[in-house]
C-alpha cells in the first residue's frame, strides 16, 4: 500500500485537499468504469488521458465527430439533501450522451468532471457508478474523469457534475432540418418525470410549501427527495434502432431539455415551417400537475421550463410514423403522434420561433391536456 503524508507535514492536507480520499475514490470506481470499455479503449482507469482505437473511422465513407457537453443543473442539491447519489450519474450521461444521437450520431466515448467541496469517497463512488451504468447503457465508453477538491468555494458535502462526449456519424446520414418535408409527422416519446431540467423552478415551489425532501409524498407512496430524483430517460440505444431500422424515415430528432417543448423542437425545423402541437394528445404524468398546484400555476405556465412527459420528439416520413411508434414501444418508451409538420402560411397567433441561437421553424401548442392519466 502507497503511503501517504501525514496533514501536519503535507501543506496541501493543511489547505484541505485530501489526494489519499481522492485515491480510495478511484479505486471503488474502478470495476464500474472498466465495465463500460470494449476493445477500443486502450490504457485502462488512470491515466492522463483516454486513449479510444479510432480505427471504426475506416467502415465510414465520411466520418463526422459529433460532440456535446452539459451538466444535470440544481437537481444536485435534491441527491445533496437526502443524501442519495447513485442515480444522477445517469442524469448526467441523458444529458450528454441523448444530445449526440440527435444528429444520428453513435456515442463513441464520454469524460466525466466532478468539483466537489471535501472528496468523500463512498459519495464520489456512487455518481461515478451512476455515470458508468448510463455510458453503458447508451453503449460509450467512460474513458476519463476528473474529481476536484475545492474547499473554502464549496461546502463539505456541496458538488457538480459535468461530462462531455464524442460521437460518429456518416456525414450523408447525418439528421436535422435539412431532412424535414412538409407532411412529416411528429412523434412524442414519454419522458420518465422532470429530468434534469426545471429543477430551480421545483426547488422554489417546493421550499414555498415549506416542504422537506425527506417528507412523504402522499400522491407518490415515495419522499418527496426520491420522486425529485427518478433518472432521466436514455433513449440513444432505442433510437439508435430505429433510425438504422427505417431507411431514411427518421427525418430529425429534438431533446425536450431546457426551453420546453415548442422551442426544442422549433430548433430542428427548417425555417419556412410550423407545427401546432396538440395538447389533447397526452395527459402530464402527477408530478408535473401536483407540483404545477402547489406552486399555483397552469400547467400551461411551466411549458417553457418542464418537459411536461415528452423526453424526445422524432419527426418522421408518414410512411413509417406507426412503425416507428411501434418500434419504440417495443422497447418500453410509449410514443404517440402530437402534430404535423406544415409549410408555407401559418396560422394567426404566438408562435415559438426558433430558439438558442438557431433560426428553425415555428411553433405552439395548441388544446387543452388530457384529464386521463393513461392518455397518450
Amino acid at each position: 500500500m502507497a503511503s501517504h503524508a501525514s496533514p501536519a507535514s503535507d501543506p496541501y492536507a493543511l489547505a484541505g485537499v485530501d489526494t489519499a480520499a481522492g485515491d480510495r475514490a478511484v479505486e471503488l470506481m474502478k470495476s464500474a468504469v472498466r465495465r463500460t470499455h470494449g476493445p477500443e479503449v486502450l490504457g485502462g482507469v488512470g491515466g492522463f488521458a483516454g486513449l479510444f482505437d479510432a480505427a471504426i473511422f475506416k467502415s465510414y465513407d465520411k466520418p463526422l465527430l459529433a460532440t456535446s457537453t452539459d451538466g444535470v443543473g440544481t437537481k444536485v442539491a435534491i441527491a445533496q439533501a437526502i443524501d442519495k447519489h447513485d442515480t444522477i450519474g445517469l442524469d448526467l450521461v441523458g444529458m450528454v450522451v441523448d444530445d449526440i444521437v440527435v444528429v444520428g450520431a453513435k456515442p463513441l466515448f464520454m469524460t466525466d468532471y466532478i468539483a466537489c467541496g471535501k472528496v468523500v469517497p463512498e459519495r464520489i463512488a456512487d455518481i461515478v457508478r451512476g455515470i458508468a451504468q448510463g455510458a453503458h447503457e447508451t453503449g460509450t465508453a467512460l474513458v476519463g474523469g476528473e474529481t476536484a477538491e475545492h474547499p473554502g468555494l464549496l461546502g463539505q458535502n456541496d458538488y457538480d457534475v459535468a461530462g462531455a462526449a464524442t460521437g460518429i456519424v456518416e456525414a450523408d446520414a447525418v439528421l436535422g432540418a435539412e431532412r424535414v418535408r412538409d407532411g412529416d409527422v411528429v412523434l412524442a416519446l414519454a419522458s420518465s418525470g422532470l429530468h434534469s431540467n426545471g429543477y430551480s423552478l421545483v426547488r422554489h415551489i417546493v421550499a414555498g410549501a415549506g416542504i422537506q425532501y425527506g417528507d412523504n409524498a402522499a400522491d407518490f407512496g415515495a419522499t418527496w427527495g426520491e420522486v425529485l430524483l427518478e433518472p432521466t430517460r436514455l433513449y440513444t440505444q432505442p433510437l439508435l434502432r430505429v433510425i438504422a431500422g427505417n431507411d431514411g424515415g427518421i427525418h430529425a430528432l429534438s431533446h425536450v431539455t431546457g426551453g420546453g417543448i415548442a422551442a426544442n423542437l422549433a430548433r430542428v425545423l427548417p425555417q419556412d415551417t410550423w407545427v401546432e402541437v396538440d395538447r389533447s394528445t397526452w395527459s402530464p404524468p402527477p408530478v408535473f400537475r401536483v407540483l404545477a398546484d402547489l406552486g399555483e400555476l397552469d400547467l400551461t405556465a411551466t411549458e417553457g421550463t418542464w418537459n411536461l412527459g415528452i423526453g424526445f420528439l422524432a419527426i418522421v416520413d408518414q410512411r413509417v410514423a406507426d412503425a416507428a411508434a411501434s418500434a419504440l414501444a417495443s422497447e418500453g418508451i410509449a410514443t404517440w403522434q402530437v402534430g404535423v409538420v406544415h409549410s408555407g402560411a401559418r396560422p394567426a397567433g404566438d408562435f415559438e420561433q426558433g430558439a438558442k441561437g438557431v433560426d428553425g421553424g415555428a411553433v405552439r401548442l395548441v388544446g387543452t391536456y388530457s384529464e386521463n392519466a393513461g392518455a397518450q
